[in-house]
C-alpha cells in the first residue's frame, strides 16, 4: 500500500493527494493508495498511520509532504520502510514552536484547533536525529519553497536520492510529473 501523508493543517483534499489518487485510480490502482485525514495531534496521527501500515499487504510505502515528511521519516525508521519526502519539514518541533497558543485552521475544511505545548512535545518525541539508511529515502524539494529551506532537507537526507529543481513553491508545483518516479522508487 502507498500511504500519502499530508502536511500541517492540510488534508486528503490537498492538491498532491488528489493528484496521486487520480493517477492511481486512472491505472486501476485506487485500492493500493491511502490518503487519510490526520488528526491534529501528532501522537494520534502516528497511531492512525501505524494502523494503516499494519493493515498493508506487504511493506507499506510512504509519501510525506512537509509535516507529513517528518512523520514519514519517523515511520520509515521505525518500520524499515521506504519514503518519498516532498518539501519535508526537518526538526518540525523547532519550526512550529512559535505556533504554541495559536489557533490553527485546516486549509480544506475550515476546522480549528488550539496548537498547544502537548502538540510540540509529541513532535519532539518523533524527531529522528539522522536517517540511518539514506537509500530508503527519495527527496523532492523545490528550491523556490518559501516556507521550508530546501538546503536543510538536502543536508539532512544526505546520501538519499535527491531531486532539487529550481523554482516552485511549498506545494511542490511539479508533483504530477514526479508521480512515475515516486512509484518507481
Amino acid at each position: 500500500m502507498l500511504i500519502y501523508i499530508h502536511g500541517f493543517n492540510s488534508s486528503s483534499q490537498s492538491g498532491k493527494a488528489r493528484e496521486l489518487q487520480a493517477w492511481m485510480a486512472a491505472r486501476g490502482l485506487a485500492e493500493a493508495c491511502a490518503c487519510p485525514d490526520l488528526p491534529d495531534r501528532p501522537a494520534a496521527a502516528i497511531a492512525l498511520l501505524e494502523a494503516l501500515i499494519a493493515a498493508s499487504r506487504g511493506p507499506a510505502k510512504l509519501v510525506g509532504s512537509s509535516l507529513g515528511g517528518f512523520y514519514a521519516t519517523w515511520l520509515a525508521e521505525r518500520h524499515g520502510l521506504k519514503a518519498v519526502l516532498v518539501n519535508p519539514c526537518v526538526a518540525c518541533d523547532e519550526k512550529l514552536a512559535g505556533e504554541v497558543g495559536r489557533t490553527q485552521k485546516n486549509w480544506h475544511d475550515g476546522s480549528e484547533y488550539l496548537f498547544g505545548a502537548a502538540h510540540l512535545e509529541e513532535l519532539a518525541a518523533l524527531r529522528v536525529a539522522t536517517p540511518t539508511r539514506p537509500e530508503r529515502y527519495l527527496l523532492l524539494a523545490e528550491q523556490g519553497d518559501a516556507v521550508l529551506d530546501w538546503r536543510e532537507a538536502a543536508a539532512y537526507y544526505r546520501g538519499a536520492e535527491q531531486h532539487l529543481p529550481e523554482g516552485g513553491d511549498h506545494g511542490f508545483t511539479r508533483f504530477a510529473e514526479y508521480i512515475p518516479a515516486i512509484l518507481a522508487f
